[in-house]
């Protein structure tokens, strides 16, 4: 069925059907058939091949939308594991932070996006997971760094990170701000 659609059927049978044209008129002979023939296969074999078609890649919109049900599906497990308070007030902080970045008409750019979702999919879940296994682990070894300081370290260094990307947001928008009041103010003179 995608041969019939394909652009070398079209153009054989355009041909194809210039021959059966020429055969009416009377031009084509006895020999017609051959004639209808061999245009049909010239058209094929002049038309342009077909292009695959281009890949749909989701749009920025799209991919927030998924990010931001992810970040749901982060605070559901979030709510089940047990942290201790400190950890949990810098979780807590994160939390706050990336769901402000990620509300509708903030985050636009590609790199902003990556690092988020690589947050919310990979790094956070892994940060509270190996806590979650190696809390298990420090009782049975004693005397060895206690994983909470660790915690707090990445969701420290996740919060740094989050934060530079509202601080670069910021900025955007105060040199969006100052640009509008400068054509304003250029305007009026």
């Amino acid at each position: 069925m995608r041969y019939v659609e394909s652009r070398k059927n079209l153009a054989g049978c355009v041909c194809g059907l210039a021959g059966v044209g020429l055969a009416l008129t009377g031009a084509a002979g006895p020999l017609w058939p051959l004639v209808v023939a061999g245009l049909y296969g010239a058209g094929a074999l002049i038309a342009p091949p077909e292009r695959p078609a281009a890949p749909a890649f989701p749009d920025p919109a799209e991919q927030l939308d998924a990010l931001r049900a992810d970040l749901a599906t982060l605070r559901e497990y979030l709510a089940e594991v047990e942290l201790p308070p400190a950890a949990h007030g810098r979780l807590t902080e994160l939390d706050t932070l990336l769901g402000a970045l990620l509300e509708p008409g903030w985050v636009s750019d590609p790199e902003h996006l990556r690092v988020l979702g690589r947050a919310v999919r990979q790094d956070v879940p892994e940060a509270v997971d190996a806590f979650v296994r190696s809390r298990w682990w420090i009782r049975a070894v004693p005397g060895k760094e206690p994983p909470e300081r660790h915690l707090e370290r990445q969701l420290a260094a996740l919060r740094t990170e989050a934060g530079a990307i509202a601080e670069a947001m910021h900025e955007a928008e105060a040199r969006r701000q100052e640009t509008h009041t400068r054509y304003l103010e250029d305007r009026n003179r």
